[in-house]
C-alpha cells in the first residue's frame, strides 16, 4: 500500500495521541483502525480505484482517515476545504466523478456525479496503478488552475524521519502547505492540532491551550495578528517558530514581527502547488533573502525569473498550458534578485506594473503604505492609462474610520517622500472589508 511507511509509525506509537480535534484526543491506534475501516468499506458506496474523488472537509479525524484510505485505494483525490460551498467550477475542471463530504460533526456524506473522467494525466496514473492528487491555485487573480500530481512522488520525502514540533495545521485542507504539515506530523508521530476558527484571537488562544511550538501561516495573517495585538491577551511563550510562505512578505511586516517576537524564530518557506515544499534557509530572521532547494530540487535563474526542477513536480495543469521548459524546468513566474546562494522574491512577473517604461512591483509600494498609521491591509494593482500605459492604484483597508480625503492626502504626501513619483498611487480606494481569501492570501486584481 502507498502508506505502508505511515502504518509502521502508527504501529510503533499506538497509544500516542495523533490528533486533537475539538478538544478531544485520538490515538494512532484509533487512526489506524479508521483507515483500515475505510480501506474495506470504500467499495460499498462504491468508490473504485482510479476514480476521481473530491474529498471536502478539514483536518478532522474522520476526514484524515478517509484521505489516507483514498491514497491506499489509488484514487485521484481532489481535496477541497469546507469554508466555501460553491464547488461547481472546480468539480468541472477536475472532472470529479464522486464526492465525499465530511461535515463539521465529522459525519460522512457520499454523492455520485454524472460524469466520467477521461484525461490524459488521469489515464496515465491509472496505468501506473498509483494515487493522484489535484490541487488548485488560489485563483486570487483569475480562474484557479488545477495541478495534477502523482501522489506517490509527493509522499516520498515523508519516509525520511525528522523532528515533529507541536504545530498548528493552519493552512487549509485544499492547500499543499496544509497537507504537507499533516503528512510531516503523521510520519514523525507528532500531534495534528487543527482548529476551524483561524482568526488571530482564536489562534492565540489555541497556542496557549495546546502549547503550540510552530505556527506556519501567511504574511497576510501575520500582519493581521500584529494589527489585532491579540497575542497580548494570551500566553504564547511555547511558540518557537513562526514560518511564512504562500506570498511575498512585506519587509515592514517582517521587521515588526522581529521586534514584537524577539525570542521566536521567523522562518521563510517556499512552496508551490505545482512542485511541493522546498527546504529553505533564511539569511537571518529579519531578512527576506532565502536559500531554497534541498533533496530532489534544483534551481536556476533565467532572465530574472526563478525556475525549478523537481522530482515531485506535477504532471501538468488540467486547464492551462504547460509551464515547463523543454528540458523539464518549471517556470515559477517569480521575479527574484540574487546574492550568491540566496534569492529575494520581488513578486510575480505577471503583477509587474509598467508605468511609461518604468517597472513597479506592487510589493514595493505596499510595503511603504503599510508603514502608515491606521493601515490594516493594502493591495496595489495596475489600471490601463492612455498616456503612460498603466497607472498605480491602491485598495486600502483601515483599522478604524478616517475621512477618505484626509487619509488620501496623507498617503500621497507620505508616498511622495518615500518613493519615486511614478510609483505613487494615482487612484486610491478605501475598503471596509478585508482583502484576503480563506487561505489568508492577498486577493490580487481589481
Amino acid at each position: 500500500m502507498n502508506i505502508d511507511f505511515l502504518n509502521e509509525v502508527f504501529n510503533k506509537n499506538k497509544f500516542v495521541t495523533a490528533i486533537i480535534w475539538k478538544d478531544k484526543a485520538y490515538s494512532y491506534e484509533w487512526l489506524q483502525s479508521r483507515v483500515n475501516y475505510w480501506n474495506h468499506h470504500l467499495a460499498e458506496f462504491p468508490v473504485y480505484p482510479g476514480e476521481v474523488i473530491s474529498l471536502i472537509g478539514d483536518f478532522s479525524p474522520e476526514c484524515i482517515a478517509i484521505l489516507l484510505a483514498l491514497v491506499n485505494n489509488r484514487n485521484i483525490i481532489v481535496p477541497l476545504n469546507n469554508v466555501k460551498f460553491n464547488y461547481s467550477q472546480k468539480f468541472k475542471i477536475a472532472q470529479v466523478e464522486k464526492v465525499i463530504t465530511v461535515d463539521e460533526a465529522d459525519q460522512v456524506i457520499f454523492e455520485c456525479l454524472d460524469i466520467k473522467a477521461d484525461n490524459i494525466y488521469f489515464n496515465g496514473l491509472r496505468l501506473l496503478d498509483t494515487p493522484g492528487l489535484v490541487l488548485f491555485t488560489s485563483g486570487t487573480s483569475g480562474v484557479p488552475k488545477g495541478a495534477v500530481h502523482n501522489f506517490s512522488k509527493l509522499l516520498e520525502k515523508f519516509k525520511i524521519q525528522r523532528r515533529a514540533l507541536r504545530t498548528v495545521n493552519f493552512l487549509m485542507f485544499d492547500h499543499w502547505g496544509g497537507l504537507n504539515t499533516m503528512f510531516h506530523t503523521l510520519s514523525n508521530a507528532g500531534i495534528i492540532l487543527a482548529t476551524k476558527d483561524r482568526s488571530p484571537d482564536s489562534i492565540c488562544a489555541f497556542i496557549e491551550k495546546h502549547k503550540i511550538e510552530l505556527l506556519p501561516s501567511s504574511p497576510t495573517f501575520f500582519n493581521l495578528l500584529l494589527m489585532s495585538e491579540a497575542y497580548k491577551n494570551y500566553d504564547i511563550s511555547s511558540l518557537q517558530i513562526m514560518s511564512y510562505g504562500t506570498e511575498p512578505m512585506p519587509e515592514f511586516t517582517l521587521k515588526k514581527l522581529r521586534r514584537v517576537f524577539p525570542d521566536i524564530k521567523i522562518q521563510q518557506t517556499y512552496g508551490l502547488i505545482e512542485l511541493g515544499v522546498l527546504r529553505s534557509k533564511s539569511k537571518s530572521d529579519d531578512s527576506l533573502w532565502v536559500k531554497v532547494g534541498g533533496d530532489g530540487y534544483q534551481t536556476r535563474i533565467v532572465k530574472g525569473i526563478l525556475e525549478i526542477k523537481a522530482d515531485s513536480a506535477m504532471l501538468g495543469y488540467l486547464n492551462a498550458p504547460s509551464p515547463f521548459t523543454e528540458d523539464g524546468w518549471f517556470i515559477t513566474g517569480d521575479s527574484v534578485e540574487v546574492d550568491g546562494e540566496y534569492i529575494k522574491i520581488l513578486g510575480r512577473k505577471s503583477e509587474l506594473i509598467n508605468v511609461g517604461g518604468e517597472k513597479v512591483y506592487p510589493q514595493e509600494v505596499e510595503n511603504i503604505i503599510l508603514e502608515l498609521s491606521n493601515v490594516l491591509e493594502v493591495t496595489v494593482y495596475s489600471q490601463k492609462n492612455p498616456i503612460v500605459g498603466n497607472i498605480v492604484c491602491a485598495k486600502v483597508t483601515l483599522k478604524k474610520y478616517e475621512d477618505k480625503n484626509e487619509f488620501t492626502s496623507r498617503l500621497k504626501k507620505y508616498c511622495n517622500i518615500k518613493m519615486k513619483s511614478f510609483m505613487v498611487p494615482v487612484k486610491i480606494e478605501i475598503l471596509e472589508n478585508g482583502q484576503h481569501n480563506e487561505r489568508f492570501k492577498k486577493i490580487r486584481g481589481i
